[in-house]
């Protein structure tokens, strides 16, 4: 059967797709091999030129990207062209680094008269395993870094998401066939992907489980693999902060996009001196939502990717309210389709709502009364993407970044990634870094040239 995209709004069609299986996708790989070997023999700076310059067919298919993005997955359609210009930012800051970041490095041979030198070179066929939530930076993260340091890419995208793949495909055509591939495939293929000798590298954005399961289908290769899994954000209020500030940047960390994202704010920690005032600012923020059709430039909220991820936020919540905590907004859901943004006040630290992924717009507080009590809190959990500190005081947020274990610490922000930093993260969040030059360097691998002069023929 073919696969068949669903918009998560109406139920309507979005698309048929065959999947790739047998002599088609056997084909499809020994082109991304062939493609890749005279990619990686263009110079860095040719491929960067070449590459920018595909960067074109995103800003020229800009709103037809965007409503495919709503249509799969439900994302408001401003905010849908909003990642096509994320798209856009990241792949040009990786470009504008990359000739620096890949160039040979000369070793001082301290006068010996023998030539040191360290060499990134690709790793081949890179394999992207990309996810749904951010469709456009998710892969761009990995397919324009991979190519840019001369390594070919076969782009499974999700299930959910499968145009988006297509559209990359597209974008790049322009470099030669094969270099950039998209597959659709199940999750059984998947894995045997993983395990095809012609795959180099694999790269990861999913589920806790889901990287559980490439790290095993890996293990009879010794090929390095990025995963960046799950998240359980943390923030902290502290007794210096602007609390209506706070509230206003907190609860669009933990709702934009309907709070389906690996770096949402999940927990919120106030120090008990502004926590009325916050409570009450984040009251207004979450109630001025508009929930509906994606499409409608009036809607702030869109539907849930998957209904079926509605009885595990029900479940939070009552878990949450069972415990003693108090519902302020929100709780429940509509039209089976979306979660109302959610206010939980007084939600114990072990409750289901502070501690499992929650993937949707709610937001549990827990007041506390020292910075002590808080980074504890911090620091109760099996992730580590981000955590951010609301302050003045910017000891209190190094005090914060020592103390706890993240791939990134904010002080007054949530829920951003700036291509000059390695987004990365602890834990059951992953391994391996994307975007800045770790990501360029993590889709290279080093090699060493030692060379020395031959003894005269005197």
């Amino acid at each position: 059967m073919p696969l068949r995209c669903q918009n998560p709004f109406d139920d309507s069609l979005v698309a048929e797709l065959d999947y790739d299986g047998g002599v088609a996708l056997d084909a499809k790989l020994n082109l991304a091999v062939q493609a890749q070997t005279v990619w990686r023999n263009i110079s860095v700076e040719e491929r960067t030129a070449r590459a920018l310059a595909c960067l074109d067919w995103f800003r020229e298919h800009k709103h037809e990207v965007a409503l495919a993005i709503t249509q799969q997955m439900g994302k408001p359609t401003g905010q849908a062209c909003g990642e096509v210009e994320g798209l856009l930012a990241r792949a040009t800051h990786m470009a504008r680094i990359a000739p620096g970041t890949l160039a040979p490095e000369a070793i001082d041979s301290q006068g010996d008269g023998r030539s040191l030198e360290i060499q990134h070179v690709p790793h081949g066929v890179v394999l992207d395993i990309a996810a749904w939530n951010y469709p456009l930076l998710i892969a761009i993260n990995v397919v324009f870094p991979a190519l840019l340091a001369g390594n070919s890419v076969v782009l499974k995208h999700s299930a959910r998401t499968p145009l988006t793949g297509l559209h990359f495909e597209r974008a790049f055509e322009a470099l030669g066939p094969g270099l950039v591939t998209s597959v659709i495939v199940d999750h059984k293929t998947t894995a045997m992907l993983v395990g095809d000798p012609r795959i180099s590298h694999v790269t990861f954005t999913g589920s806790v489980a889901g990287g559980h399961a490439i790290q095993s289908a890996l293990s009879n290769r010794f090929i390095d693999c990025g995963l960046e899994l799950g998240g359980k954000d943390p923030a902290y209020v502290a007794e210096d902060s602007d609390p209506e500030f706070a509230a206003q940047n907190i609860v669009d960390g933990a709702c934009f996009n309907a709070g389906q994202s690996c770096c949402a704010v999940e927990r919120v920690y106030v120090h008990r001196s502004v926590h009325q005032a916050f409570l009450e600012h984040a009251r207004a923020h979450l109630e001025a939502y508009v929930l509906g059709d994606p499409t409608n430039p009036a809607t702030t909220m869109g539907p849930l990717a998957d209904s079926r991820a509605l009885a595990g936020l029900a479940a939070q919540v009552e878990d949450a309210l069972a415990r003693g905590a108090k519902c302020l907004v929100g709780g429940g859901t509509r039209d089976g389709r979306f979660f109302e943004p959610t206010l939980l006040d007084g939600c114990p630290n072990d409750s289901l709502v502070m501690q499992a992924e929650s993937f949707g717009p709610l937001l549990p507080v827990l007041v506390v009364d020292d910075d002590a009590q808080a980074l504890a809190h911090f620091n109760d959990t099996s992730f580590g993407l981000t955590a951010s500190v609301w302050t003045r005081d910017r000891e209190r947020a190094h005090w914060f970044a020592r103390g706890h274990d993240t791939g990134t610490l904010f002080q007054n922000r949530c829920d951003f990634a700036d291509p000059r930093l390695p987004w990365t993260g602890f834990r059951d969040t992953g391994r391996g870094a994307s975007l800045s030059m770790y990501g360029l360097l993590n889709l290279s691998r080093q090699k060493s040239t030692h060379f020395c002069c031959a003894p005269d023929a005197n």
